[in-house]
């Protein structure tokens, strides 16, 4: 029998009967001198046959994930040993040196100290040494030597004491740091010799190996595809032999030969049963032929489905009475098996609301024409309104007789209910242009009277009848801002200062507060996410609207219930709830167990002023803030109620991508403290241009006024000299605050801008958020308010 390597003549002598019967005494002569330059040709050519590279790479790879386990566990082991002496030598150090190093620092000998920590240098790996004075006063004590860094470093800081009165006091703390760079050097070159030596012995075994294997197999396996190959049913070829000395006893190969004999001989019998099996086939035709036809008529049935495809099928009879409903329709709530049976007409809720579109329907499916996005109302077997659109195809039989109607239905509910929150964001986007408009007047009187109410309450301490009625004025003027400010939140022109929250935390908190609010008739619940994200809000303004949501549910549950506080991670996608952006948020939900809100004003609780309580107990903004706070803060609010049995209200709020700002105790406010700059103020109210002079000349400033934009730039024009310049933001003339200032920066670089105003438009606010660089002060504001802005810019702590 032939050999595949008849083709190349190498392959060709290494199949020779002579080559053939070599076995394994003939190894030993092959590595001899005059052998090797034929050896090392024979196992090029034999590696590009395919097998020999494959084989190759497979021992390399596992030789060297061996070699690399072993050699990466040596030296983790190592460099445990070595970390551990540098370790060890860190804990001697704060053990030998804090006493000394403490004494000294008690004495404040830095020299002594200098001289200590060079010491501690001197050790073997030390890089870097620190003390550091723990002092009440200015300029502690720090003496560092070597260099710091924070990579391949290990450190240790150990506090230091000193026995003042037999009592241990802290005073400082010692820091050190040891460098690997040593120990990874070592390991480095640890396992460069490893490997060095490892890839050598793999790589002369993996030779040996892949010789063995050609010489013993693969040869004889390239015989077996080329008989293979040109093996034939039609004419068979003798059967298969292979050219080598038999071996004692079968083995693998010779089994290999035995089981391809027999398959040829299966296939023999098999092509004489496949001719049988072929005649078999043409009777099978007429069947064939059979189920094509029925595939036809099932594929034009389909088809017409297609052609008006939507969620569900269905089917009538000539008498406009359903047949066939797909299963489909459960998946919106629908009874298909209450339908079958039923026209069209019965179903609907809207027949006779709209009498004539139901006849002009009816018309068309008498004319037997085809119809397409008839909608209608309907209620499924809950009860739910929906609304449908469906498209019809006329069926007719081969002699034309008329069989009824096939077609599909569409659930618009949800396109509907789209559509309506469109409405109602548009109306509430209109009514928050209105009311932010009114907010903006109303402050420029508050401010007056919040300020000047403080001029009088001064001037009658000593008459407490009198004070009593300033101060009437006085909570007047505060309850009026408040709900200025509410309607600022409401109209989305409220600056926020949105960070990053922990609303667990922030929920917590608030509850503590409504316990005296609510009073001990109302139960209050936490159900509060242990893996709630981070949220992006101003917690004052989300502290507030809880407030206002408890508050609400407090008042729908007279006779007492329970109030449940719940956060979790939420991901709303187009069709979630509320009008919000799809995407991900941090839900804060406020239920009560209360009387629920009616269908017919669900729609308009967020509109201001609107409320259902009686006159006198409430101003109904409570809603509408958390309403434009969500909507401010880049969120939703979504209701969910249902009379008699409570409502539910979620705040959807944008959720952070990163973590946590480090807590901060509060900072105390610094005393009010007058002053001698200049200051130019503008301001188009002639009443809130008056207070502020007054209330800035009684703090010792001096004034320079302008009514707009145009007088200011004059009076800078004319080289008057000033420390701060004070504008309101919106002025007449065409020229707003922010374009002042910076007409004005063109001029004085350097100057410093506070900015004020009782309505923040998109001036120095976008998204809610102040622009970098910004100081604004709020109308109303009161004089401490005044008095501090005015000297945190000047002394340079606020933005230049």
């Amino acid at each position: 029998m032939g050999n595949a390597g008849d083709k190349n003549p190498d392959r060709s002598r290494a199949v020779t009967p002579a080559a053939a019967k070599q076995d394994l005494s003939g190894i030993g002569i092959a590595f001899t001198s005059p052998m090797l330059a034929a050896l090392l040709s024979r196992i090029f050519n034999w590696s590009r046959s395919g097998i020999g590279p494959r084989l190759l790479a497979a021992v390399l790879l596992f030789s060297s994930i061996v070699t690399l386990t072993l050699t990466a566990l040596q030296l983790y082991l190592d460099y445990d040993r070595e970390v551990g002496v540098i370790e060890t030598r860190l804990e001697e150090v704060g053990r030998s040196t804090t006493g000394s190093l403490g004494e000294s620092l008690w004495n404040l000998d830095q020299n002594q100290l200098k001289l200590q920590l060079d010491g501690i240098l001197r050790l073997p790996s030390m890089r870097a040494a620190e003390v550091r004075e723990i002092a009440d006063r200015p300029n502690p004590i720090r003496v560092a030597v070597g260099e710091q860094s924070s990579r391949s470093v290990v450190t240790r800081d150990y506090p230091l004491t000193y026995a003042v009165q037999g009592t241990a006091r802290a005073i400082g703390v010692l820091h050190v740091e040891a460098t690997l760079s040593d120990v990874y050097q070592q390991l480095l070159n640890r396992a460069l010799v490893i490997l060095a030596s490892q890839a050598a012995k793999t790589f002369l075994v993996s030779l040996f190996i892949i010789y063995m294997v050609h010489i013993l197999v693969t040869r004889h396996l390239v015989a077996i595809a080329e008989f293979v190959s040109k093996y034939s049913l039609a004419r068979p070829p003798p059967p298969l032999h292979l050219e080598r000395r038999p071996p004692h006893d079968p083995d693998e190969l010779d089994k290999v030969i035995d089981a391809f004999n027999a398959m040829c001989a299966n296939l023999g019998r098999a092509y004489g049963e496949l001719r049988e099996a072929n005649a078999n086939l043409e009777r099978d035709l007429k069947i064939r032929r059979r189920a094509e036809e029925d595939a036809r008529a099932s594929e034009q049935r389909f088809r017409d489905y297609a052609e008006t495809a939507s969620d569900w099928f269905w089917e009538t009879g000539p008498d406009h009475v359903f047949t066939y409903i797909s299963d489909r329709a459960g998946a919106f709530g629908m009874d298909r098996e209450v339908l079958i049976g039923k026209r069209r007409p019965d179903a609907a809720f809207d027949h006779d609301a709209e009498a004539q579109k139901w006849h002009d329907h009816m018309a068309t499916l008498d004319r037997h024409e085809p119809f397409r996005m008839f909608e209608y109302r309907g209620r499924d077997r809950a009860g739910r309104l929906h609304y449908f659109s469906v498209n019809g195809q006329p069926v007719f039989a081969e002699d034309g007789r008329f069989m009824g109607y096939r077609g599909s239905a569409t659930d618009l509910t949800s396109q509907h209910e789209t559509e309506e929150r469109l409405r109602q964001s548009q109306k509430m986007d209109a009514i928050g242009q209105l009311t932010g408009g009114v907010a903006h007047d109303f402050n420029n009187v508050l401010t007056v009277i919040t300020g000047t109410i403080e001029i009088i309450q001064e001037g009658l301490a000593e008459k407490p009848e009198l004070a009593a009625i300033a101060q009437l004025i006085d909570d007047a003027a505060s309850r009026g801002a408040e709900i200025t400010s509410q309607l600022l939140t409401f109209a989305r022109r409220q600056p926020l200062e949105p960070r990053e929250i922990d609303v667990n935390g922030l929920v917590l908190e608030t509850a503590k507060l409504l316990r005296p609010i609510l009073g001990e008739h109302v139960e209050i619940v936490t159900r509060l996410a242990d893996d709630a994200r981070l949220a992006m809000a101003d917690p004052s303004q989300l502290s507030s609207a809880i407030v206002n949501l408890a508050v609400n549910a407090r008042d729908a549950m007279p006779d007492g219930g329970r109030l449940t506080l719940e956060t979790a991670n939420r991901e709303l996608d187009s069709t979630g709830n509320g009008d919000g952006d799809a995407g991900s948020y941090v839900m804060v939900a406020v239920a009560d167990t209360g009387h629920g809100i009616p269908a017919d004003i669900r729609d308009r609780v967020f509109e201001p002023f609107f409320t259902t309580k009686g006159v006198g107990r409430g101003t109904g903004l409570g809603l509408s803030m958390v309403y434009g706070f969500a909507k401010q803060t880049g969120g939703t609010v979504a209701i969910e109620s249902e009379e008699g049995r409570g409502t539910v209200m979620r705040l959807f709020l944008p959720r952070s991508a990163g973590e946590a700002a480090a807590r901060t105790g509060p900072v105390a406010a610094p005393a009010p403290a007058r002053g001698r700059e200049t200051i130019l103020v503008v301001e188009d109210d002639p009443l809130v241009q008056g207070y502020v002079i007054a209330q800035l000349g009684s703090l010792g400033y001096r004034t320079l006024t302008a009514s707009d934009g145009a007088s200011a730039l004059a009076l800078v024009d004319q080289g008057v000299s000033f420390d701060l310049l004070f504008t309101d933001i919106i002025m007449p003339g065409g020229m707003n605050g922010r374009e002042l200032a910076e007409a004005v920066r063109l001029r004085r670089p350097r100057v410093r801008v506070l900015y004020t105003s009782g309505y923040s438009d998109n001036t120095i606010v976008h998204e809610g958020h102040l622009d970098p660089g910004v100081a604004l002060l709020q109308k109303p504001y009161r004089k401490t308010d005044l008095s501090q802005k005015i000297r945190e810019m000047l002394t340079g702590e606020g933005p230049l």
